[in-house]
């Protein structure tokens, strides 16, 4: 397992927008380009209205290749399927404040189960609903589109958050991550940077760029 600090930038491309013909191709491209991890978008077409892919393909590109594996569960349930996604090859699995499960039980599991626990808060849910859980995480995950769709566009309003995050994290000496997580480009990564983010999830910006090398780059740099 990766050991990093809240300090270090990390560049997660995300799997949603790259081309799902060449599945193999695409990730081998991003750790050429040097990603740091791999974001894996789960969509149920419930929780949101989207269906992606699951654990089979998690699994698949965890036994063929060497990176991070940043898991977003997007779903109604992730107490429910959450033993599947462990057994993929999940590093790092990520649950939403707003699903319908028992939220500290669930970020329990995960840890229990060695992987690394995230919690994700949606654009329209108040930061408090995720204060409660914030000493059981290593990752909060602050969504910065509408989830279950990729190539949105960045909701600076939600920069808050991430100050509120960031605050919280020093005033109770804790050491998660802060990501975020929709519309990220070198453009809207410095506002993010500043709000106290270091985890960056880009899709279109990374995927679909001529040089994915140059755009991870100039996104860290930003």
């Amino acid at each position: 397992m990766i050991e990093r600090t809240y300090t270090d930038r990390v560049i997660a491309p995300s799997l949603l927008a790259a081309d799902f013909s060449r599945i193999q191709e695409e990730v081998s491209k991003a750790i050429k380009a040097g990603a740091d991890w791999l974001h894996l978008d789960v969509m149920d077409g419930h929780f949101v209205d989207n269906i992606s892919f699951g654990p089979a393909i998690i699994n698949a590109i965890h036994e063929t290749n060497d990176i991070f594996l940043d898991v977003h569960l997007m779903i109604s349930r992730p107490d429910h399927y959450l033993d599947r996604f462990v057994e993929a090859g999940s590093d790092l699995i990520t649950v939403h404040v707003e699903a319908e499960h028992d939220v500290r039980e669930t970020l329990r599991r995960i840890k229990a189960a060695g992987c690394q626990a995230g919690l994700a808060l949606n654009p329209a849910t108040p930061f408090s609903e995720v204060e409660p859980f914030l000493s059981d995480i290593d990752l909060f995950l602050c969504m910065t589109v509408v989830p279950g769709f990729g190539g949105q566009s960045f909701m600076p309003e939600v920069m808050p958050k991430i100050v509120a995050a960031e605050e919280y994290r020093e005033k109770h000496g804790l050491n998660f991550h802060i990501q975020v997580d929709g519309g990220l480009t070198k453009e809207t990564a410095p506002p993010s940077y500043q709000a106290g983010a270091n985890v960056i999830v880009a899709g279109s910006s990374t995927f679909k760029a001529d040089d994915m090398a140059l755009a991870i780059q100039e996104i860290r740099e930003a």
